[in-house]
């Protein structure tokens, strides 16, 4: 029997960017899904705050060369990969010089969110799932950490749904209560729906608040993990909505095992909540 295969997509990863919650589970997790035989890989934005020297960030030619139309502007996909040698992995960075060039993360010196995180966002996700298809590698699960990643459900489900390499892909959502104040661009639904989303399955972004971009992920997603302590009421009110399997917080520790046996009630198509 092959092994499953889990795709892990996430805003932050350490040791590239600070330690938080999210960036944490996002470096620990696969390695230790890794190590009880399963297939991963890792996905990040290659943000322009990461030291390119000191992590040995290199360029995959072969992975990298293709266009993505955002808002009706070509942006190139640049694929680079670094290791983190204790844990014997490599992660995957989206990078794209209009994008993720500059030295912030998601603000700029001035504390203000860039105007363009909405296609930032865009870009990452799509440059995922076009990246997965090139190196010919088809994801059993999709595990999702951080609002930007919470695209990718509808993407998968819209405008991926034939493709052949995400046929069977589930898609797993950790929600985090690390987000961001006021709302992004009020355009980021129209640019969504220019990709082939339609505009009622992202009408809960008319108005992209950090709790709407969570809600987006809840209605999509075949699986659901509360990644945080204090994750906000309106998101875990509608958690409790949705007859799918749901996770509820799972601390600092130990955590692996509980969503290894996580990712196995989704790949058998059960629909009752797992327990605190």
């Amino acid at each position: 029997m092959s092994k499953s295969r889990i795709l892990y997509v996430s805003q932050h990863v350490v040791p590239f960017l600070p330690a938080t919650q999210m960036s944490s589970v996002s470096r620990n997790l696969p390695q230790g899904i890794h190590e009880k035989g399963r297939e991963i890989r890792v996905f990040t934005p290659r943000f322009g705050k990461i030291n390119e020297r000191r992590h040995q960030l290199h360029e995959v030619i072969r992975l990298s060369g293709m266009n993505l139309s955002v808002d009706d502007t070509d942006h190139p996909l640049i694929i680079k990969v670094a290791s983190i040698p204790t844990a014997r992995m490599q992660v995957y960075f989206i990078d794209n010089e209009s994008y993720f060039k500059r030295k912030f993360v998601l603000r700029d010196a001035d504390g203000n969110l860039f105007a363009d995180n909405d296609e930032r966002a865009i870009f990452f996700v799509r440059g995922v799932l076009e990246t997965v298809k090139k190196l010919g590698w088809a994801p059993d699960i999709i595990h999702c950490n951080g609002w930007m990643a919470n695209l990718l459900p509808v993407y998968l489900k819209e405008v991926y749904k034939d493709d052949p390499y995400f046929a069977n892909s589930k898609v797993v959502c950790s929600l985090y209560d690390e987000g961001f104040e006021g709302s992004l661009d009020p355009r980021m639904a129209q640019k969504i729906a220019m990709d082939g989303v339609k505009k009622e399955s992202v009408s809960t972004i008319e108005d992209p608040t950090f709790h709407n971009l969570n809600a987006l992920a809840i209605e999509h997603a075949d699986g659901l993990i509360v990644g945080s302590e204090d994750l906000d009421p309106q998101s875990l009110a509608l958690l409790d909505q949705r007859d799918i399997p749901t996770m509820r917080y799972h601390g600092e520790e130990g955590y692996v095992s509980e969503i290894n046996n996580f990712y196995d009630t989704i790949l058998e198509g059960k629909t009752e909540a797992v327990a605190e």
